[in-house]
């Protein structure tokens, strides 16, 4: 089993965010307390992938068209940190 951190702004975030994005992110954060965050690969609905540039070192995933979870990976000590839930920049 994985731990989740979340940044302490996450659960004010949530509260402003659509019901059905929110609903996506409790479903994100199963999958990766249960299987860890290989596990979203499986899924091409979270587009999970590696970023770049300033954000080097943490990972996106869509919780829909707009929405995006930042979170960064500690392997050695099983945890998934959240960093934020933002809209994506066009």
């Amino acid at each position: 089993m994985w731990k989740i951190k979340e940044h302490r702004d996450i659960e004010r975030v949530c509260r402003k965010l659509p019901k059905a994005v929110v609903k996506k992110y409790e479903l994100w954060k199963n999958l990766i307390f249960r299987h860890g965050p290989g596990k979203l690969r499986e899924f091409p609905g979270f587009h999970d992938e590696k970023l770049v540039g300033d954000r080097a070192g943490q990972r996106s995933s869509r919780l829909n068209i707009q929405y995006r979870v930042i979170y960064e990976v500690e392997k050695q000590s099983v945890t998934v940190f959240v960093v934020e839930i933002t809209p994506h920049e066009y």
